[in-house]
C-alpha cells in the first residue's frame, strides 16, 4: 500500500470518528380522549405535556441537539380508533404512547408490547402492570389505585384511627369504582375497620339514592371514588346528608374545577395526589417564564399550575428523563432503549413536583408513592408527606393480579 493511499484512510477514518452524531427527533403519541369521557381532565393534562416538550426544547434537556415531539391525537375513548392511531403514530416514528384510557391502553397493551413500544398508564390501565416481569413495556409510572386508596386509609388512621370504625365507600358502578375493593377487604382485617359499598350509576349525576343508605350507615369517614363532574355531585350530596366535609376522601380525581363546582362547603375535603399543585415549584415557574410567556403555550395559560396540569407536566418529565438516560448509550431511541432508560430512574422527582419515583425492571409504578392533600377554600393544601403506604400489601395484591394475567384467568 503506497503511502499517499495510507494517509487517505487514515484521514477518512478520522473523519468518520469525529463526524457528529445526527441529532435525534424523539416522538412520543399522546393519542387521547378530547371528546368522549376523559374530557374533564385530558385537556389540561395533555396541555401541561406538551408545554412540558416545549420546555425541555427551549432547555435542551435531552442534550446534543435531541428534541421531543408530541403527536397528539383524538381517539374519543374508542379502542378501534385508538388501535388505528396508534398504528399510525408508530408508523411516522412514535415509541412513547399514552391514551389516558383504560378501554383504549387495554385494546394497545398485547401489541404495543409485541412491538417493544413503551406504553405510559398514569393514573388509568392496569394496576398489576406494575409488574415489569409480566408486562416489560407498560409504565403505570406512579401510584396505582391500590396505592392510592392504601395511602387514604393510612391517613384516616394517623389522624383519627381506624380500629372500630366504619368506613363508606361510594363508588361508580364500573371495575374503575370497584378497584379498591380489595385492598379495603384486606386493610379491614388488618386494621380492625368495618366497610361497606354503596355503589351509583355512570356517570353519577343522579347519587341520593346511594348517599341516603350511607347517612343510615353512618360512616366515620367517607371515600369517594369517581372521576369527572359526579365527584363534585357525590361531594354536594354528602354534605347533604349530614357527611361533614373533614370525613371525605377522593381518588386523584378531584381538583380545581370540582371544588369551584361544590363552592365553599367543599373546605376541609381532602383527597389524594401524586403530583403537586400550584405554581410555586421550579420546572412550572419555567414554563410560565420560557413557555406561557414567550408565547408558546399549547392551552390557556389560567390553566397553568392546575392540578391535572401539573400531572401531565409530571409524566412527561418523567419520560424526558427516560429518554435523557436511554441516549446517554449512544445508540438510536428506539422503545428497547427507551425502557432501558426508565429503569435507570432512580430518586428523580421533577425538583420537588412529584414524590422521587424509582423503576426497576421488577417495579413499574416508581414505587407508588403520594401524598393527601386538603382543601382550604382556595387551593389544595398537603396533610401528610410524599410516602408509599402499606408498600408490602399493595405488591403482593400486585404480583396476584399479574401472574392471573400470565396465567389467562
Amino acid at each position: 500500500m503506497t503511502f499517499l493511499r495510507k494517509l487517505a484512510l487514515t484521514t477518512a477514518l478520522v473523519a468518520g470518528l469525529s463526524a457528529p452524531v445526527a441529532a435525534e427527533d424523539v416522538k412520543f403519541g399522546l393519542l387521547q380522549d378530547f371528546t368522549a369521557v376523559y374530557t374533564f381532565v385530558t385537556g389540561q393534562y395533555n396541555q401541561g405535556q406538551q408545554d412540558y416538550l416545549a420546555l425541555a426544547n427551549a432547555e435542551g434537556t435531552l442534550g446534543e441537539g435531541n428534541t421531543v415531539t408530541a403527536i397528539v391525537r383524538d381517539t374519543g375513548n374508542q379502542p378501534q380508533r385508538g388501535i388505528e392511531a396508534y398504528n399510525r403514530a408508530k408508523e411516522e416514528g412514535a415509541i412513547l404512547f399514552d391514551f389516558l384510557s383504560t378501554p383504549v391502553s387495554a385494546a394497545i397493551l398485547d401489541q404495543a408490547q409485541a412491538d417493544k413500544n413503551v406504553v405510559i398508564t398514569p393514573a388509568h390501565g392496569r394496576g398489576d402492570a406494575s409488574d415489569g416481569t409480566v408486562f416489560p413495556y407498560v409504565f403505570p409510572m406512579m401510584a396505582t389505585y391500590w396505592a392510592q386508596a392504601a395511602a387514604l386509609i393510612e391517613h384516616m388512621k394517623n389522624t383519627g384511627g381506624l380500629e372500630g370504625k366504619k368506613i363508606a365507600i361510594v363508588h361508580i358502578d364500573s371495575p374503575f369504582g370497584r378497584e379498591p375493593g380489595p385492598i379495603l377487604e384486606a386493610l379491614s382485617e388488618q386494621e380492625g375497620f368495618e366497610f361497606q359499598a354503596f355503589p351509583y350509576a355512570s356517570p353519577g349525576n343522579e347519587q341520593s339514592a346511594a348517599w341516603s343508605e350511607v347517612r343510615r350507615y353512618r360512616p366515620d369517614y367517607v371515600l369517594i371514588w369517581g372521576a369527572g363532574g359526579g365527584q363534585a355531585v357525590s361531594v354536594r350530596t354528602a354534605i347533604q346528608n349530614g357527611i361533614a366535609p373533614e370525613q371525605i376522601h377522593s381518588v386523584i380525581w378531584l381538583a380545581e374545577t370540582d371544588a369551584a363546582n361544590v363552592g365553599p362547603q367543599m373546605k376541609g375535603v381532602k383527597r389524594f395526589e401524586a403530583t403537586a399543585a400550584g405554581t410555586d415549584h421550579p420546572i412550572i415557574q419555567r414554563i410560565q417564564e420560557k413557555v406561557i410567556d414567550a408565547g408558546k403555550g399549547s392551552g390557556e395559560a389560567a390553566n397553568v399550575g392546575n392540578s391535572y396540569y401539573n400531572l401531565g407536566v409530571a409524566t412527561m418529565a418523567v419520560a424526558v428523563e427516560a429518554a435523557r438516560l436511554g441516549l446517554e448509550t449512544g445508540q438510536p431511541l428506539t422503545g428497547e432503549t427507551l425502557k432501558a432508560g426508565f429503569e435507570k430512574i432512580a430518586g428523580y422527582d421533577a425538583e420537588g413536583l412529584m414524590p422521587p419515583v424509582t423503576y426497576t425492571a421488577e417495579d413499574h409504578q416508581g414505587g407508588g408513592a403520594g401524598r393527601v392533600s386538603e382543601w382550604d377554600g382556595e387551593k389544595w393544601v398537603p396533610v401528610s408527606e410524599w410516602h408509599a403506604a402499606y408498600p408490602d400489601l399493595i405488591r403482593q395484591v400486585i404480583e396476584k393480579s399479574a401472574a392471573d394475567y400470565k396465567a389467562g384467568h
